[in-house]
């Protein structure tokens, strides 16, 4: 019996388990860490520290002194205990051979097999409990009776007179039943944690994988990096090279030009002067019969040659306006071309609602194209859908910078961009996309091109080529932009809005289709 007089020695006196990080107050006795402190911190509004045990006192929180060799002794017992049959808790009262015991009983005192058990009091009084040898520390060490409370603000067990009469009286209690109850929400907060442990250190790998792939990933980056701007340093090269070349020749011509033009007035200029001696011996002559007699010389001024060349000497300092002017547009379009060349994320798929096409209009199976039929398609009536020929995607953009393409190439007649979800939808030129303050688009008719918003129609240049154009959307800082897709891509309009909504692709067929080519791309 010297494993259980051991056992017993192990208990703390406050859980009535054997000690968890057991530490020692002031006064020498011990108790689990957590049980000690959950007792000090309940005290700790009356100012004054008492142990458990022997109520001894003090004013300042007493400091915990953690008891190695009692930690040890716990250890040891804990890692050497036998089986339950072997060395277990046994009957008190089978006292020719160990029998294990079924139950203890807290008012006796004693362990019972299943054969004494049966001729045991059944009284209240006779708590049963599953087989202990701490019956002792299940007992009010002040009046000897059964621990049957527990005080929520001393944080201890406590008997019936300590409750009635005792320094407990008027504290909060709870029965000791009450720890099974504890004991599931404590289950619950146990799963819990633990799947929020589960969850964590799973972000904890997808934090470690993505740690582990960034520099690969920046590696791509700065190849990406590398080489559009190798590409951009060819281009400004084969532009400067374009236009030094452009000015050397234009240079070469106004030269040659002015040389002629010199010749010619020096030419010009002895005739005047030749002239002008006739004319002046004509006005010294003193016959005047030879004086009328002479042709008239007014038409000998060249006034029509004279200002032809000044036309041409003027004309040759605008060719370097207009060169400077086609320059810039040049390196406006590099520029547009850096924009979506650099820190593009993964491509995610953008489709069409089909809850929202018109009734000639139908969406094919992977609702990325849209096609004008002729035939009335009557599709189901829903709130969301259009009374015209349009159809809008079904994700939406409340944040970030994203662009998409179209392939407009088979539509003679279309309208393409965004619009908020609160777009009308019953019909009329209200509900087509850039007649509205909810809209915005791009319109394409007889091969003349427009961007449209609220009913402002502004026309784009006759010559772009439109059939591949690309939407770009920056929510931050309200930008929506549209971009021929030719060589160079030509930026065609942007418009800046206050967004106040989600935004929606949107396209509108008159005839042919329109095809979304591939999927959204996004900067983060």
């Amino acid at each position: 019996m010297a494993s259980a007089d051991l056992r017993q020695e192990l208990v703390c006196s406050i859980c009535l388990s054997i000690y968890t990080d057991p530490v020692t107050l002031r006064c020498g006795h011990n108790f689990c860490r957590v049980c000690i402190d959950r007792v000090l911190d309940a005290q700790e509004e009356a100012g004054v520290y008492t142990c458990p045990d022997c109520r001894a006192e003090c004013q300042e929180r007493p400091a915990l002194q953690r008891n190695i060799t009692l930690c040890n002794i716990v250890r040891s017992f804990l890692s050497t205990r036998p089986d339950q049959e072997e060395t277990g808790i046994f009957c008190t009262y089978c006292v020719d051979s160990p029998v294990p015991a079924a139950k203890s009983c807290l008012m006796c005192e004693a362990s019972l097999c299943d054969k004494h058990l049966r001729v045991h009091s059944m009284s209240p009084e006779h708590v049963l409990c599953d087989p202990t040898t701490a019956l002792g520390n299940r007992k009010c060490s002040v009046h000897k009776k059964i621990l049957e409370y527990y005080c929520t603000e001393d944080s201890v067990c406590i008997c019936v007179s300590c409750r009635l009469y005792g320094e407990h009286r008027g504290h909060l209690v709870e029965m000791l039943d009450e720890a099974s109850k504890k004991k599931e929400k404590l289950r619950n907060v146990l799963q819990k944690l633990t799947t929020k442990r589960a969850e964590t250190e799973k972000r904890v790998q997808s934090l470690l994988e993505r740690r582990r792939e960034d520099p690969g990933k920046a590696a791509g980056v700065i190849e990406t990096v590398t080489v559009l701007f190798r590409d951009i340093r060819r281009q400004l090269e084969d532009l400067e090279k374009r236009v030094l070349s452009e000015i050397s020749r234009q240079e070469q011509r106004v030269s040659l030009s002015v040389s002629d033009l010199i010749q010619k007035l020096e030419i010009k200029k002895d005739k005047l002067s030749g002239k002008m001696r006739h004319i002046e011996e004509l006005c010294n002559m003193s016959d005047p019969v030879t004086v009328l007699q002479e042709p008239d010389t007014g038409d000998l001024c060249y006034t029509e040659d004279t200002e032809r060349h000044d036309t041409q000497v003027r004309g040759a300092g605008d060719l370097y306006v207009g060169l400077i002017s086609g320059t810039l547009h040049t390196l406006s379009d590099i520029i547009t071309g850096i924009n979506t060349g650099i820190y593009v994320q993964e491509a995610t798929d953008i489709l069409l609602d089909v809850t929202t096409a018109g009734d000639y209009i139908q969406i094919s199976g992977d609702r990325k194209t849209a096609s004008r039929s002729h035939i009335n398609q009557n599709h189901p009536v829903t709130p969301e859908r259009f009374q015209c020929d349009q159809v809008i995607s079904s994700r939406g953009f409340s944040s970030g910078r994203h662009y998409w393409e179209l392939d407009v190439s088979k539509a003679e007649y279309w309208m393409v961009g965004m619009c908020y979800p609160s777009i009308d939808r019953r019909g009329g030129y209200e509900s087509y996309i850039g007649d509205n303050s909810k809209s915005w688009c791009l319109y394409r008719y007889n091969n003349q091109s427009s961007v449209i918003h609220d009913r402002i129609d502004i026309r784009l240049p006759d010559n772009i080529p439109c059939d591949r154009v690309r939407v770009y959307l920056d929510y931050e800082a309200g930008q929506l932009s549209f971009y021929s897709l030719c060589d160079p891509i030509r930026h065609l309009h942007t418009y800046t809005a206050a967004l106040t909504e989600p935004l929606h692709a949107a396209l509108c067929v008159g005839a042919g289709c329109i095809t979304i080519c591939g999927g959204v791309r996004s900067w983060e």
